[in-house]
């Protein structure tokens, strides 16, 4: 007997809500490097947010994605990438 596939869960580090990974998008840190993985494949450690600036602007101001990610500091240019993306996305 076939069994649904269970869809994979993540927590996202703005709100902290649990959803689905599809639902989130996902920033990974492969050694010094912090990037926005598109795919959800890339290697390293990850962290999710949900697809709203909101989520964005929470995991800024409780560095959220600092301690996932479990680093000192993220460039801004991440944040710069992550809003432009949430933003373009949601029109």
């Amino acid at each position: 007997m076939n069994r649904p596939k269970k869809e994979p869960m993540r927590t996202c580090t703005g709100c902290r809500e649990s959803k689905p990974k599809k639902e989130l998008i996902r920033v990974v840190k492969e050694g010094d490097e912090v990037s926005v993985d598109f795919t959800g494949k890339k290697n390293g450690r990850g962290a999710y947010l949900c697809k709203n600036v909101e989520c964005l602007e929470k995991a800024i101001k409780s560095r959220g994605l600092n301690r996932t990610l479990k680093i000192s500091k993220i460039d801004n240019e991440i944040y710069e990438e992550l809003r432009k993306q949430l933003e373009d996305g949601n029109e």
